[in-house]
């Protein structure tokens, strides 16, 4: 698992990016893919994440984990 941050999340589109602390790669990520089924989460959370395919051939954060 990677790990990173969270530097921008928007709450009302359940859209956010977190930054890969190992290769400073932005990956965007949907709510759903936080790994505790909350619909949120804070600006700044230092967290582990997965990197898979996404849409259009970028590559997303999945399975997001507090770190």
């Amino acid at each position: 698992m990677a790990e990173g941050r969270v530097v921008r999340f928007d709450d009302a589109a359940g859209l956010g990016v977190v930054v890969d602390d190992a290769t400073g790669a932005e990956h965007g990520f949907h709510c759903t893919a936080i790994a505790d089924g909350s619909r949120t989460i804070a600006e700044g959370t230092s967290v582990r994440f997965v990197v898979v395919p996404g849409h259009r051939g970028r590559w997303e954060a999945s399975d997001l984990r507090p770190a």
